[in-house]
């Protein structure tokens, strides 16, 4: 049992809970929770931190635990490594997802959600768990957005980071001309759309755009869309929350798509 907060160990985790750099270069995230380790795929989990408390709490979770490779920690040091005000006392190092858009270009009619500068990690976790029930294809993300590896990103997927493709891209230009040369259409969500988002047939291939928090879309990233469209608004309301106007079109197009 690890019972010293000075151990190695301990050290490495509280860097990949507080610096993208580090989990970037080792390309590996921390989950914490007894719902996300029992979601996590074996085959991407390097270590498993658990107290000796929780781990005679659940039976699945200790099955699980003998395939992989696991070590005790007190509650003491399990609190300095937890990145939650109250943990649970299990905590995983996975290694990071590998996708590419080649091949979520090849699943028919798909359904991308591309997210510019996105700056709220809680957002992007929620579009990422909304998303999976959605059905989409997958997340288009520029380099500018928050890093999905965030704790508080990862917390918000609810187990989704597991199961939903995403890429960060570094030429949105060049992502635009291979969606439209696979003949997905893109629309921008964007206040001078002239029509709502109710107007458009969302049952091909489909991109939705959703801007920065507080800036919106850039001009010449809206302008390469297929169309603008609006979310109809009453009141004084300008704008929704990027996650909620996300999650509208989403399950907009799921309707069509069923209906």
């Amino acid at each position: 049992m690890i019972t010293a907060t000075g151990n190695s160990k301990v050290k490495r985790v509280v860097q990949l809970n507080q610096k993208a750099k580090a989990r970037k270069e080792e390309k590996v995230f921390l989950v914490e929770g007894l719902k996300m380790f029992l979601e996590a795929p074996v085959e991407k989990i390097r270590d498993v931190y658990v107290t000796e408390s929780f781990y005679h709490k659940d039976e699945a979770c200790r099955e699980k635990l003998e395939k992989c490779n696991y070590e005790f920690v007190s509650e003491e040091v399990f609190q300095k490594m937890s990145d939650t005000k109250t943990p649970q006392g299990i905590l995983c190092v996975v290694e990071q997802m590998n996708y590419r858009l080649e091949e979520m270009l090849q699943v028919e009619n798909p359904l991308f959600v591309l997210l510019e500068d996105l700056q709220d990690p809680g957002n992007l976790g929620t579009i990422i768990r909304t998303g999976e029930g959605a059905g989409i294809t997958g997340v288009i993300m520029t380099q500018n957005t928050v890093d999905i590896y965030n704790p508080k990103t990862i917390r918000a997927t609810m187990g989704s980071i597991y199961r939903v493709p995403f890429l960060y891209i570094n030429d949105v230009k060049e992502t635009f001309m291979q969606l439209h040369k696979k003949g997905i259409q893109t629309y921008a969500a964007h206040l001078k759309g002239e029509n709502y988002y109710n107007h458009y047939s969302f049952q091909g291939g489909t991109a939705f755009l959703i801007g920065n928090e507080g800036s919106g879309l850039q001009k010449e990233t809206a302008d390469m869309a297929t169309a603008y469209l609006k979310i109809p608004m009453e009141g004084q309301v300008e704008s929704l929350n990027a996650a909620i106007a996300t999650s509208l079109l989403m399950y907009e197009a799921r309707r069509q798509r069923n209906s």
